[in-house]
This record gives structure tokens, sequence and C-alpha cells, in this order.
């Protein structure tokens, strides 16, 4: 299943999300994070150092291989230079799946060894000085929208998307591609309001949204959170003895994670194995030629000089048995 993390800035979603993903890897669920912020940090969070963090292979330096990969002998799709970030899969695609090995993976990759498991973890890349002026930090996570547009998971498996801050999610219709997205909200005005913006498009679009309380440091806090979004509250985490000294780079085994956090993120777990259950293969595709349309009217088809709608193939539906086009 595919589960993204969003808050506003210095909300303690990096951190939240990494824990997630130590617990799902402590479970022995596949997982594949992604670091998709403008801020880098879910390597450091996850135990890297900073050089082995800044080491990470940047998923927009390798879009043409992602794309030469994905495009497989799709008849709808002429040429790399025609496809963009919300190009559809269809037949004659190749199709990546979590726990296998593919060229996408190699290039992009790399292996984190955690106390309880290893994941794959993938970065988009740091927003640089070079970018200023000539792009936007939405060009980069175009190639991680690309691979979730042609990703096969199933009920067992997890990608996590550490998301970049604020509302800037809604740039694109990536937000759509999550079967659960956790907004992670201080106990404040300031931190509940992406969570008023987000819970629009969520309800529109048919999203599953959870908010996850940060730095709460009582019941009065948690009541504040509840009066401000509802029953959209599934837990609150407090202060954590552990997470602090991970944040000092020294963090114990994370069996010795406080139970009662242990407890939240297995409520975020099961939050998240409950919106598999609701997922509708014919939906998701819907919506994945919806804002592809859009965005080939608005730019695709000026940028490639190419009739963008033509890739749509509508006889296919990505589910989770959908048959896999190996390499030639």
């Amino acid at each position: 299943m595919k589960i993204a993390f969003v808050g506003k800035g210095g909300s303690g979603k990096t951190t939240l999300s990494s824990l997630f993903i130590r617990h799902l890897a402590a479970n022995e669920a596949p997982v594949v994070a992604v670091d998709a912020d403008i801020n880098q940090h879910l390597g450091t969070a996850l135990g890297l150092d900073e050089a082995q963090a800044a080491a990470l292979p940047a998923m927009g330096a390798h879009l043409p291989l992602i794309k030469d990969y994905l495009r497989g002998t799709n008849p709808r799709i002429a040429s790399i230079d025609t496809m963009i970030k919300t190009t559809p899969p269809g037949k004659g695609s190749r199709l990546l799946r979590i726990a296998e090995d593919n060229p996408v993976y190699e290039a992009c990759a790399r292996t984190v060894r955690l106390d309880d498991g290893d994941i794959r973890l993938m970065a988009t890349g740091s927003f640089t000085e070079s970018d200023l002026g000539v792009s936007c930090y939405h060009s980069k996570v175009g190639a991680v929208e690309l691979c979730l547009n042609h990703l096969v998971d199933g009920d067992d498996e997890y990608v996590v998307v550490d998301m970049t801050a604020g509302s800037d999610s809604f740039a694109s219709g990536m937000f759509t591609r999550f079967d659960m997205t956790f907004l992670v909200a201080e106990p404040t005005r300031k931190g509940v309001s992406v969570y008023r913006q987000y819970k629009d498009y969520a309800r529109d679009y048919g999203i599953g949204l959870k908010v996850v309380g940060n730095k709460v440091q009582g019941q009065d806090d948690v009541d504040f959170l509840h009066d401000e979004v509802g029953d959209d509250l599934l837990v609150a985490f407090g202060h954590s003895d552990w997470v602090r000294a991970m944040e000092k780079g020294r963090p114990p085994h994370f069996e010795l994670l406080e139970a009662v956090n242990r407890m939240a993120l297995q409520k975020l777990q099961s939050a998240a194995e409950d919106s598999y259950t609701d997922r509708d293969p014919e939906r998701y595709m819907r919506q994945m030629v919806h804002f592809h349309l859009r965005n080939a009217e608005s730019w695709g088809n000026a940028k490639t000089g190419a009739d963008l709608a033509a890739q749509v193939d509508p006889g296919f539906v990505l589910g989770d048995h959908a048959p896999v086009s190996q390499p030639s």
C-alpha cells in the first residue's frame, strides 16, 4: 500500500515517517521509503550519517532511465521525450513491484539496514542553488509521481513517502496516489491549518486522511486537536526520550521505543491496512488519467510537441494483479 506523510514545516512529519518505517521493518513488511521533501532529512532520521545521506542518488537525475524502463513496449508512447510526470501506464508498460529487483531501484534506491530489517530508500534530491530561477521543486518530485503511477503493490507491502511541507503537496495529482495520508499536526492553530486545506481535497477525491498529533504535552492538547479535526484525529505522540536520542544520532535499539509510542505506530499501520481494503483500482486509474489530461492541456502538449491525451490506454487498469512486462 502507498502511504504519505504530510504537514507543515517543523511538525515532525519526517521523524514520525521514519518511526513508522522502522515499525514496519520490525513487523517484517517490505518497505520502499521515499524522501520527497524539499529538505532531505529522511535518510538521517533512518540512521544514515550526513555523508551517507548526501550520497543518496537523486531520482530526478535518473529520470531518463526511469522513463525508458517504464515505457517498455507501450505503443502509445512514441519516445521518452513525450513522457511527463503524469504519464499513465498502458499495455506494454513495465510496472514496478516493491520487493523486486529492477534497473530503477538499482540506480535510485539504496538499502538501509535498520535494527529489525532492511528497507529500500529513495530520494528526490535536494533543491540546490543551480535550480533557482530555472526550476521548481515539483519537477524533482515528478520522478516519484511517475513511479507511483507504475507501481503494483500488495496489502502487506508499503511505499512510505515523506512529502514536501504545507499545501505544496497539491501542486499535482500526486496526492491521489496514496491509500492513506497521515497529516502530522501540532496542537496549535498553525499546526492544524494544513489540515483545513487538505481535508477538502481528500474528500473530493476520496483519499483516506487521518491526523496524527505530535508534540502533545497533555490532555488539553489532545482536546484541542479533537476540537479542530474531529474524528480525523487518529492518535497523538508526546515526548519521547528515544526520539531525542535518535535526533542526537545515538538511538537505542528500536525495541526500546516507549510502549505508548509503539502502540500509536500500530494504530497507524492498522489504519493503513483498513484503507487498503477500500482501494478501488478503477477510480485510481480514472484519477490518474484526469490529472494527466489536465497537465497535458495546460503545459504538457506544448512542452513535448505531442498530443499526450493519446497516451491514455482506455482498457488498462492498474490493479494488484496486473501483468508485469519484463525487459526484453
